[in-house]
């Protein structure tokens, strides 16, 4: 007589997806933990670095400080942990990606994974854009504006949570023309309604801008411009993708 199957023989899909999650999931943690210990040691290095734009803007006999015990080495901690996350994030969305793509068709694969590298690159220059052109403008107007007889001295951990914010909030809204293109592709809206709505875009982006940076006018154009441009140019981007597929058809 032949043995019946049991429940617990059969196969559970579920089970088997929740296993290569947990996979995936402790190999970003590897890989984080892989950028982040040897870039510890630099830690120190690396917070002057990020503090440079600031520092520039002081005046002579000012520098920063620290309200907290702790503060002289958990900021740099911090600092160090948020970097080794923004350079090993190739490596965790190619995990997700790896997670993800089974369940994609092919040509769902063809489009994702050059929409998955031009997201990096994006972020990366949201970042890059924050550091090298917004900060030194924005600091040398704060610390310009200082009444007279006040000494700009910055605590590290309130300068530390202003700049990732500032780092966060341009490295998304550099994905601008990635939400375009999904919108787009997805039928969700058309080139020509978001043509219609350039007007209201540019409000928004303003508007946004104040949502997501110091209340100023300067960090505010600052990422409202480059919105807008970065909307410009996932509408051109979008149409241009359009009427090639309707050529191919």
């Amino acid at each position: 007589m032949t043995d019946k199957l049991t429940p617990l023989d059969e196969p559970q899909p579920l089970i088997k997806h929740l296993i290569e999650l947990r996979d995936r999931l402790l190999r970003t943690m590897l890989a984080i933990a892989c950028v982040f210990f040897p870039l510890f040691y630099f830690s120190q290095e690396l917070y002057t670095l990020v503090a440079q734009p600031l520092m520039q803007s002081l005046p002579a006999g000012t520098s920063m400080i620290a309200t907290d015990v702790t503060s002289p080495f958990l900021v740099p901690f911090k600092l160090t942990l948020y970097v080794s996350i923004l350079l090993a994030m190739p490596l965790i969305l190619h995990q997700a990606w790896g997670f993800i793509s089974p369940g994609l068709y092919k040509h769902e694969k063809k489009f994702a994974l050059p929409l998955l590298a031009s997201s990096i690159a994006l972020f990366y220059g949201g970042v890059a854009f924050a550091y090298f052109v917004v900060f030194p403008v924005l600091f040398g107007f704060f610390t310009a504006i200082a009444p007279e007889g006040v000494a700009v001295m910055t605590d590290i951990s309130r300068y530390l949570d202003f700049v990732i914010t500032l780092f966060i909030a341009f490295g998304v809204a550099f994905e601008l023309p990635i939400a375009i293109l999904l919108m787009v592709w997805s039928g969700i809206t058309t080139v020509e309604s978001l043509r219609e709505k350039r007007p209201y875009v540019v409000v928004g982006c303003f508007v946004i801008g104040m949502l997501l940076t110091p209340p100023d006018i300067i960090s505010q154009t600052l990422l409202a411009v480059p919105m807008w441009l970065l909307f410009e140019a996932g509408v051109f981007i979008a149409s241009s993708i359009k009427a090639r597929e309707k050529e191919q058809e």
